[in-house]
């Protein structure tokens, strides 16, 4: 029979409690936790619970076959207790209605039905902390096809709303977490986890730690996020963002912490799209401040997921850095070559090349002078305008600066700390597949370094 569900709240701390909010046509359900790690290991079950249908909110709009992303789904509640025992990370809930197996397979982590949960030590004993990107994945998950992309809804003189409490499944975890926790712990590394409203609410979650890890897609950032991630640099804590399209809308957190809202290019009359939106970190305070480079340098490969994209990988400048120790390459190689390292999107700094060809920061677009591009790879052709996005190219919209676009891998230095951005959302994806052993060493290299 059909199940899907939801946690009052993604993340807890061992041996805290959880809500699970369910809708079944059955008559009893529970939850089977598997950890992710090395291995999808199973944790642990719920009691049975009883079952019952619970209604969808329609679309405001009216909208068939739509329901409401921006509201709570008040589907019943059902407590439980985490064991105290469970080890810190990150853990899929099947939520199932019987013991036959047929269900599911827990190596299949893709699904309705599934959810993730971040479980936090009760005290952090780890150098690094995982932040899983909860705020992207609640802008791009469609319940009954509605999200901030598809149907949104827009409350005027705020933005776009989208609640945490519906369902949405775990694509996101299954192509960029899964792979690469299971290579963390395959190479000996540990790391605690959190989620995006964590490190917004908590202005001390980050001094127990040493690095902060960004994975896969991470587009969505509070102001409060944002301060908190700064502070900790500034004071001698250090960032790797494995990531990109990193920090480009700001959200502001409401409802107790239960949903957010975000001006982003919304449609007005037959205006689409309406801008500039206010919520733009890069009209705001430019992203490059933290991260290095920005979306607005970059670009995107918008064919089918995860697209057919060019395989040439980074061009590496200034290969005696220490990035790159016992990886072998040289100035002029390829990192990550026949792989697809650089996309499906990924973020850049306005640049120019000197009288040998490096490639050299502006500093125009905000990005640091401390900024070492360490890799580069120009994207083309480009698109300016926004209504050839999904054209199959690599693509930087209207809103973007004039000039070269390019993925540019590369480190700086703010404050007291250090902050690598790899600058591409598959970085952890090839990392973990093994396709390239110089991405893997460069990876370790950061982690060794800037967790110590």
């Amino acid at each position: 029979m059909g199940i899907d569900g939801y946690f009052g709240r993604e993340s807890v701390v061992a041996g805290g409690d959880v809500t699970l909010h369910v809708s079944t046509e059955a008559p009893r359900f529970r939850a089977d936790f598997f950890r992710i790690g090395r291995t999808v290991r199973y944790a642990g079950s719920t009691p049975w619970f009883p079952g019952g249908v619970a209604p969808r909110p329609p679309h405001p709009d009216g909208l068939p076959g739509r329901s409401d992303p921006s509201v709570d789904w008040n589907w019943p509640g059902h407590a439980f207790t985490l064991p105290d025992t469970w080890e810190p990370g990150i853990y899929v809930a099947f939520f199932v209605t019987s013991t036959d197996g047929s269900f599911y397979d827990p190596r299949r982590l893709k699904g309705p039905g599934r959810e993730y949960l971040v479980v936090r030590p009760r005290e952090p004993g780890a150098r690094i902390l995982y932040k899983k990107s909860s705020f992207t994945r609640h802008a791009y998950h469609r319940t009954d096809g509605a999200s901030l992309y598809e149907d949104p809804v827009y409350v005027p003189g705020q933005g776009h709303r989208v609640s945490f409490r519906r369902p949405g499944g775990i694509d996101d975890l299954s192509w960029w977490d899964a792979p690469f926790l299971a290579w963390l712990e395959r190479n000996g590394y540990r790391v605690d986890c959190c989620t995006d409203l964590d490190l917004d609410e908590d202005p001390g979650l980050l001094t127990a730690y040493r690095l902060l890890l960004s994975v896969g897609h991470d587009e969505y950032w509070s102001a409060r996020m944002r301060t908190h991630v700064e502070s900790f640099v500034d004071g001698g804590g250090s960032v790797a963002f494995l990531s990109a399209n990193t920090c480009w809308w700001r959200v502001r957190v409401v409802d107790g912490g239960t949903a957010f809202v975000a001006d982003t290019d919304h449609r007005a009359g037959d205006d689409y799209p309406h801008l500039p939106a206010t919520d733009l970190w890069w009209e705001i305070a430019p992203e490059n401040a933290l991260t290095g480079v920005s979306f607005r340098n970059g670009g995107m490969w918008p064919g089918a997921w995860p697209g057919d994209r060019p395989r040439d990988g980074f061009t590496v400048q200034h290969a005696d850095h220490w990035i790159f120790t016992g990886t072998g390459l040289r100035d002029g190689d390829r990192l990550g070559a026949g792989t697809p390292l650089i996309g499906y999107e990924c973020d850049g700094a306005a640049f120019v090349r000197d009288g040998h060809g490096i490639a050299r920061p502006t500093g125009a677009d905000g990005t640091p002078v401390t900024f070492a591009i360490l890799g580069i790879a120009e994207l083309s052709p480009v698109h300016n305008d926004f209504h050839h996005l999904r054209a199959g190219h690599w693509n930087c919209t209207g809103r973007e600066t004039d000039g070269p676009r390019a993925a540019t891998m590369g480190v700086h230095t703010r404050g007291n700390g250090t902050v690598f951005t790899a600058a591409t959302t598959d970085w952890p994806v090839v990392t973990a597949s093994g396709a390239d052993p110089a991405v893997e060493q460069v990876t370790r290299n950061v982690l060794d370094r800037l967790s110590t």
